[in-house]
């Protein structure tokens, strides 16, 4: 999974199809992120203390994984993304478009490394 926390996504299918957002945040287990001001649904709440007014709530839902696409900081278009291993055993996420870095995703292990 190359989608981390505050990355820049744009939605690729669904409602939302061509916008752009801000990851909130992503559960793994099941395959989703959070997307802010994406995917939208309206939410029945009764009075309550909590809320008082009552009516219909505007709530973000999780989008699949699939369905999203990284922004690229270098380019600024959205890009497929891959891992690659550095010199010195890093390893880093890359936009397959322009082949700029995207950030590490792990850090340096020794037997990655490369061996000169």
């Amino acid at each position: 999974m190359h989608i981390k926390v505050n990355d820049t996504v744009m939605v690729v299918a669904g409602d939302d199809k061509m916008r752009q957002g801000r990851v909130v945040s992503i559960d793994r287990d099941v395959g989703k992120v959070l997307v802010e001001g994406m995917n939208l649904v309206y939410k029945h709440v009764r009075r309550s203390q909590r809320n008082p007014q009552g009516g219909r709530l505007s709530l973000e839902m999780p989008i699949q994984l699939a369905n999203v696409m990284l922004i690229c900081q270098a380019c600024g278009r959205p890009s497929r993304t891959g891992a690659r291993y550095l010199a010195d055993g890093s390893k880093e996420r890359y936009c397959k478009r322009c082949g700029k870095s995207n950030g590490e995703l792990a850090p340096a292990r020794e037997r990655y490394a490369k061996k000169e």
